[in-house]
C-alpha cells in the first residue's frame, strides 16, 4: 500500500468522461498502436542502442548519447518508485462506457500518478532543445502527441500526464550538467 491517496481533480473527471462518451475505435487503435512509442522499454533500448553506436563509432557523440542513456535509466526507475509512494485509480477502472466502446485496461490499477510515459517524453521534449529549430519542434510535437495518447485510452488521469510530463522535464534539466559538463583543462599543464 502506497503511503499518499491521490484523487482525481474535477478537470480530470470532466475530461475522461468525455472521452468515454465519444471514443471511437479507430481512435482508440491508433492511441493504443502511437503509446508504445513512450514505452520505458523501447525508449530504454533505443537509448542503450544509441550509446554503444556513439561508443564504437561516433566519439563525438558520446556526451549526448551519455545524457540521454542517463535520462532514460531515471526517467525509467523514478515513476515506479512514486508509484509505490503516491496511489491513485486509473480512470479506465472508474469508467464503464469507456469500455463499451473499447478502450482497453491499463498496468496496474492503482500506479496512475504519475504517467510513466509522460515522464520519459517530457525529458525527450527537454532533451529536443539542443536540436535545430525544426528538429526541435517537430520532436516536442510528437513528445507531447504521444503524452496525450495516455489520456485517451484513459491509462492516465489529465493530471497524471502532466506531472509525468513536467517530472521528466525536470529530471533531464537536472542532469544535463552532471551529464554534459565540459571537462575542465587541467591548469598546470598549461
Amino acid at each position: 500500500m502506497a503511503f499518499v491517496t491521490v484523487k482525481p481533480t474535477r478537470v480530470d473527471v470532466a475530461v475522461a468522461d468525455e472521452i468515454s462518451a465519444h471514443v471511437s475505435p479507430g481512435v482508440e487503435h491508433a492511441a493504443q498502436t502511437l503509446t508504445w512509442g513512450a514505452d520505458e522499454h523501447l525508449l530504454l533500448a533505443v537509448s542503450i542502442a544509441g550509446w554503444l553506436y556513439a561508443h564504437s563509432r561516433r566519439p563525438q557523440a558520446k556526451p549526448i548519447a551519455n545524457h540521454l542513456l542517463a535520462v532514460s535509466v531515471v526517467t525509467t526507475v523514478l515513476p515506479h518508485i512514486l508509484k509505490s509512494v503516491f496511489d491513485q485509480t486509473r480512470p479506465d477502472r472508474l469508467t464503464v462506457r469507456g469500455h463499451l466502446r473499447g478502450i482497453p485496461r491499463s498496468g496496474r490499477a492503482r500506479d496512475a500518478f504519475p504517467s510513466g510515459h509522460a515522464t520519459h517524453t517530457g525529458a525527450l521534449a527537454s532533451a529536443a532543445g539542443m536540436l535545430p529549430s525544426g528538429r526541435r519542434h517537430l520532436a516536442r510535437g510528437l513528445a507531447v502527441g504521444l503524452s496525450l495518447t495516455r489520456i485517451a485510452l484513459l491509462a492516465h488521469w489529465t493530471s497524471d500526464v502532466l506531472a509525468g510530463f513536467a517530472l521528466g522535464v525536470t529530471v533531464e534539466r537536472l542532469l544535463r550538467p552532471l551529464t554534459l559538463r565540459r571537462p575542465r583543462r587541467d591548469r598546470r599543464l598549461q
